[in-house]
């Protein structure tokens, strides 16, 4: 059963002053989130112009176009267990948040908790420090939600162009051997590993390629390129299926770990699950799918932000 908050927690202000602070000042930090005891370290990307797409990869890749993308903060390595637990197994009682203008001030009317999960999702993997798994889309776009209550900074998957984008500028698969910097199907033992054990790109960030395949914002449309916005493009969702993941896992081959490989979403994803309708939350069949979060530099106004809820959870 799905439970519901209306009220923001006390720890609203203390995000609203945290933002203030790092819009002045772009640089790496780590989001606490105290009275869910979790922390998550975020990454200053610059924005600017870049080719994405590749001429010489795969149709879906064609053609390589310029885009440009603005400033952001995108998370160090991939959600964990122990961050993603926080929210799953978070109590939603009303006595921990106040003042229903808060939450519709981030574009919030509510936010819905996860059904915990019915087996162990993690399928033995490993939990606390390894990349959460097994998520819908959906999912990783309501432990946005959540986050932006705890935090009162607007948190949010990233777009298929911010996440090419960070791939490329930090020289992701140009300047180490894949086995340096992922795990993937010829060196992980057919499972993920802690997030942050391989080599971090120029950038910083850790694990883009390989370990789990990673949730973005976008549409699958295999021409969307040939007529995509120059200026941070977003396919806005339109339909369940196909959804967009980046990166490749623990199961792919090296050829599938590119920074302009593409991977769609399947509802082979949930054969298993049991309940009729099957489960928003969960997926009984992809332990090789996590998510990494971003933050815009910039707030969008409320009113975008109640437009961005909206138009991510299109057809669910």
């Amino acid at each position: 059963m799905i439970k519901t908050i209306t009220k923001l927690n006390t720890l609203f202000f203390l995000g609203l002053l945290s933002n203030v602070a790092l819009s002045q000042n772009f640089k790496d930090y780590s989001q606490q989130v105290e009275s869910a005891s979790i922390s998550i370290d975020m990454v200053a990307i610059e924005g600017g112009h870049f080719i994405m797409g590749n001429d010489q990869g795969k149709a879906d890749e064609n053609p390589a176009h310029k885009v440009s993308v603005d400033d952001f903060w995108i998370g160090k390595y991939e959600i964990t267990w122990e961050q993603y637990d926080a929210f799953v197994y978070a109590n939603f009682d009303a006595s921990q948040f106040q003042d229903d203008s808060k939450l519709k001030a981030l574009g919030i009317d509510a936010v819905s908790g996860a059904t915990p999960p019915y087996v162990d999702m993690s399928f033995n993997m490993g939990k606390g420090s390894s990349p959460a798994v097994n998520m819908t889309q959906y999912a990783a776009l309501m432990y946005c939600k959540w986050l932006t209550s705890k935090t009162g900074i607007f948190y949010r998957l990233p777009t298929e162009a911010e996440w090419e984008y960070v791939c490329k500028k930090g020289n992701t698969d140009q300047n180490n051997s894949l086995s340096d910097i992922g795990w993937y199907a010829e060196n992980s033992n057919e499972k993920y590993e802690k997030t942050g054990t391989k080599k971090a790109n120029s950038l910083g960030v850790h694990d883009l390629l390989g370990n789990v395949s990673e949730w973005v914002l976008d549409q699958y449309d295999p021409n969307y390129y040939k007529n995509s916005p120059e200026n941070n493009p977003w396919n806005k969702p339109s339909k369940l299926y196909p959804r967009v993941l980046r990166g490749g896992s623990w199961k792919d081959t090296a050829d599938k770990l590119c920074c302009t490989s593409r991977q769609t979403s399947n509802p082979k994803w949930k054969r298993r699950d049991p309940q009729i309708p099957k489960s928003n939350w969960w997926h009984t069949d992809a332990p090789f799918i996590g998510f990494r979060i971003v933050r815009p530099k910039v707030q969008p106004s409320k009113e975008d932000i109640k437009a961005y809820w909206l138009e991510a959870i299109a057809d669910f």
